[in-house]
This record gives structure tokens, C-alpha cells and sequence, in this order.
């Protein structure tokens, strides 16, 4: 006879041996929500306050989207930038000794250090047309500072670290029997890099472009000082929300930022996926 009440095939169990998992997840949980979770509540309530067709106006608005469209595109340029020469940067510095390697590998961290005011400074005065470098393109009719190259240039200038700090670890525990496995077969130098070591990259290099990308995304200080400011054309979206709220315009401020939560919030997603297959892929 078939017991009519039958006793439950899941209950909730530690994942650990170790003790204090529903103490250290309560924590979690609670720390993430009020610092992560709650903030973002509100962000994704208040664009609501014109209603559906205020808000659609708002990001349909000429000027938010041409500052959206220079933001992410020009993050995406920047943070593809710093892998090609973040990837270099670090093949120097892990694989080669030479001197004042730790004077080069200190200064990667330069721009986590340097409040981005400083920075925006520093940039605008030397590709300014009379700065050092702006100068010397001046007479040539190129202008960096004030234009989307020099929105450009701060953002690779604040997001190399993050490829650099994230690729660099992996690649010290590269086991070198590998690629010596490679040579022994006839592989050549740049199959070895292609074939060999690249693969096992990837998923590094990808999560450390996705951390560029954002810090590009939401660069404001290094960038409002080179960028020139000006609507339609060298306006980046975090300079856009603050005008918006200095005009008392708080849902629309709130409508671009929900914007740009969407926008990276997706394009992460897609890395992320892509990261995952590869990891995937190494697995096999």
C-alpha cells in the first residue's frame, strides 16, 4: 500500500562541506540588493513618470541618440584598440626581461590611480591644438582634442589596465611544455601564437574587453575635458544625463540611463556567451 503522503525528493542542502553557507549567502544576497539591486529598481521606475510616450520621446530625441551612438560606438573602438596592443603590452612584459620591466608594469596601473579630472587634464593639454602632440598634427589640418578621436584616445587611455591586469595572470600559467610540445612538432613562432596560445586566451581576453568596454561606456571625468561638449556632435551620453538633471529633468536623465543599462546590459550578455562557448570549446 502506497503511502498516501509522500516525503519530498528535495530538500535545501549545503553545496559545501565547509559550515556557514546560509549565513554567508544571506549576506550576499543582502549586500547585492542594496547596492546593486535597489539602485537599479529605482533607475528602471523613475523613467516611467511621462509615461510610455515620454519616454519613447526622450530616447527617440536627435540629440540622445547621436550621444548614445558616439558613446557605444566610440567604447567599442577603444576597448578593441586595447586588446590588440593590451595583448602586446603584456606578451613584453611576461615573456621578456629587460630593464625597467617593473617600472612599465607599475605604470599599467597608472590610470586605476589617477583621478579621471587629472586625466582629462592631462590629455586635453597635450592633443590640444597647442599641446605637444596636438600641435604637431595641427598644421596638418588633423584635429584630435575636441573631436571623437579625442573621446577615443581617453577612453583607450582608462580602459588598458583592464586588459593588461586581466591577461596577465593567465599567461604566466601558460604551461610552457605546450608551446615547447608545439616546437617540437614544427610548429613556427606565429603558429604557436595562433594555434596554441591565442586559444587558451581567449575567454581571458574577451572578459577583460567586456570590463574595458564598460569603463568606456561610463567614462565621464577623463572625457568631458577633451571631448568639447559640444550637442550633436561631441556630447557622450554621462555628460547628457547630467545636463538633463541640472535642467530638473530627472525622468529624462533616468529615460537615457535605463538606455544605456539596456544597450550594455546586452552587449555583456552577448560576450559573455561568447566567452562561455570558448571556454567550452578549450574543455574539449
Amino acid at each position: 500500500m502506497a503511502n498516501p503522503v509522500a516525503a519530498p525528493r528535495w530538500r535545501f542542502r549545503e553545496p559545501n562541506v565547509l559550515p556557514g553557507f546560509r549565513l554567508a549567502l544571506g549576506f550576499t544576497l543582502l549586500y547585492v540588493s542594496f547596492i546593486l539591486l535597489i539602485p537599479l529598481a529605482a533607475l528602471v521606475a523613475r523613467p516611467w513618470e511621462n509615461g510610455l510616450d515620454g519616454f519613447i520621446a526622450t530616447l527617440l530625441d536627435e540629440r540622445v541618440l547621436k550621444a548614445l551612438r558616439l558613446t557605444f560606438s566610440v567604447s567599442f573602438l577603444a576597448a578593441a584598440m586595447n586588446v590588440v596592443m593590451g595583448l602586446v603590452i603584456t606578451w613584453a612584459l611576461v615573456r621578456y626581461d629587460f630593464p625597467g620591466r617593473g617600472i612599465l608594469d607599475a605604470m599599467v596601473d597608472l590610470p586605476f590611480a589617477l583621478p579621471t579630472a587629472v586625466a582629462g587634464i592631462a590629455l586635453t593639454s597635450i592633443y590640444a591644438p597647442n599641446g605637444w602632440v596636438g600641435g604637431l598634427f595641427s598644421p596638418l589640418g588633423i584635429k584630435i582634442a575636441y573631436t571623437p578621436i579625442g573621446i577615443w584616445i581617453a577612453m583607450v587611455f582608462v580602459g588598458l589596465p583592464f586588459i593588461v591586469r586581466t591577461v596577465q595572470p593567465v599567461l604566466q600559467d601558460f604551461d610552457a611544455e605546450v608551446e615547447e610540445a608545439a616546437t617540437m612538432l614544427g610548429a613556427k613562432p606565429l603558429q604557436r601564437i595562433r594555434r596554441v596560445i591565442l586559444p587558451a586566451l581567449w575567454p581571458a581576453v574577451i572578459t577583460a574587453f567586456s570590463l574595458a568596454f564598460a569603463r568606456a561606456v561610463g567614462e565621464y571625468g577623463s572625457v568631458i575635458f577633451i571631448a568639447g561638449n559640444m550637442p550633436y556632435k561631441t556630447e557622450i551620453a554621462p555628460l547628457l544625463i547630467v545636463t538633463k538633471l541640472e535642467q530638473f529633468d530627472y525622468a529624462g536623465a533616468a529615460s537615457v540611463g535605463l538606455a544605456m543599462l539596456i544597450l550594455s546590459f546586452t552587449i555583456i550578455l552577448v560576450v559573455n556567451i561568447i566567452q562561455l562557448l570558448l571556454s567550452r570549446r578549450g574543455l574539449k
